[in-house]
């Protein structure tokens, strides 16, 4: 396939068109079964490398859209590298990146010649598993029903990631928050939510907002509920918190996107076919910056990083996860915050990979 065909699709607006669709259907991509087939749910590439960024939640709708049952994804080439060849016929998804060019151009204010890096999307045509025949076994689902997660493993699981994270995080009342002026995390009591999973997906949801604070990933946080920037954040949330579950197994059905966010995260999508590429690179980040505290949390004894603490929710504009009265059963008081004395570095991520 020659460059001048690779480049001449406008791949933001398939990628956005599709994303749209299912979001009109009311089937996020990033809301999804995880437990598919091996653990995390993430689309793969013929290596077994997880994809990130937009190429997940791309490739996770696709494969919804198309009724696919593997996780992997391959090219061409990529396949019959493994013995196997794609089915006559069967149509390619695109998988993204990003590359850059240096031009010169003249500053407006100095006159002076001045060197800028553009950055472009590039794509490449992968196929997944289910197109192709002839791959080793391993690369297809058994048809054989998949032994359900035990509950105990993962609530250790669960456990392990949320006491890694210095966040300060508060139990007490009917509403889950995060408030950036006074940085604290704000839940309904554990036993208010209608399973443990249940409670993890809300603080997970939760705690992506958390790592935007201006201490650490500094993402722009919008002013009240409606504006373009508040409902950017809450649509990065949503994917950050998908990728979350994702990797803990969570199932889908926590999920609870109220129509009036839909309707915020469609109007931004529509004005803008990059934003959910940018949005999904943002959640990316907040995801490696969560997961970076895990090795470091298993150095320190977790009765170390407990108290309590009991405060109230401050009058402001918080970031809410919408909880429903299907998902929160009752009510309680008890508050607890994990001391928030310190954070990780948070690194650079690439928006497509």
């Amino acid at each position: 396939m020659s460059l001048a065909k690779r480049t001449s699709r406008d791949v933001a607006a398939e990628i956005t068109d599709l994303i749209i669709r299912k979001l009109e259907e009311g089937v996020p991509p990033w809301s999804r079964p995880w437990r598919l087939n091996g653990a995390g749910g993430r689309p793969l590439r013929h290596c077994g490398t997880p994809y990130q960024g937009i190429n997940t939640l791309y490739l996770w709708a696709l494969g919804d859209a198309q009724g696919y049952r593997s996780r992997y994804w391959m090219t061409w080439r990529q396949a019959e590298t493994l013995g196997g060849h794609v089915r006559k016929g069967q149509t390619g998804a695109l998988s993204v990146y990003y590359s850059s060019f240096k031009k010169r151009e003249e500053h407006p204010e100095t006159g002076k010649q001045v060197e800028r890096s553009i950055r472009f999307l590039r794509h490449y045509i992968v196929f997944n598993a289910d197109q192709i025949d002839g791959l080793p076994a391993y690369f297809y689902p058994s048809d054989e029903p998949e032994q359900p997660l035990i509950p105990s493993e993962r609530q250790a699981a669960i456990d392990a990631f949320f006491t890694g994270i210095p966040a300060d995080v508060r139990h007490g009342g009917n509403q889950a928050y995060f408030t950036p002026t006074f940085d604290h995390i704000q839940l309904p009591n554990r036993t208010a939510f209608r399973s443990m999973d249940h409670y993890a997906s809300t603080r997970c949801h939760e705690t992506v907002h958390w790592s935007g604070h201006s201490s650490r990933l500094a993402r722009t946080f919008g002013k009240r509920f409606g504006d373009k920037a508040y409902a950017f954040e809450e649509l990065v949330a949503e994917i950050g918190a998908g990728l979350c579950c994702a990797d803990l197994g969570l199932p889908n059905v926590l999920h609870d996107s109220h129509a009036s966010y839909v309707a915020h995260w469609l109007g931004i999508l529509r004005g803008d076919k990059t934003a959910i590429i940018h949005a999904a690179a943002k959640a990316e980040q907040a995801f490696a910056y969560l997961k970076s505290f895990g090795a470091a949390s298993k150095a320190q004894p977790a009765a170390d990083r407990m108290h309590v603490h009991r405060g109230h929710p401050h009058a402001e504009v918080q970031y809410f996860r919408p909880v429903s009265q299907s998902t929160v059963a009752t009510t309680a008081s008890a508050v607890n915050r994990p001391d928030a004395s310190s954070f990780a570095a948070a690194q650079t991520f690439a928006a497509a990979e």
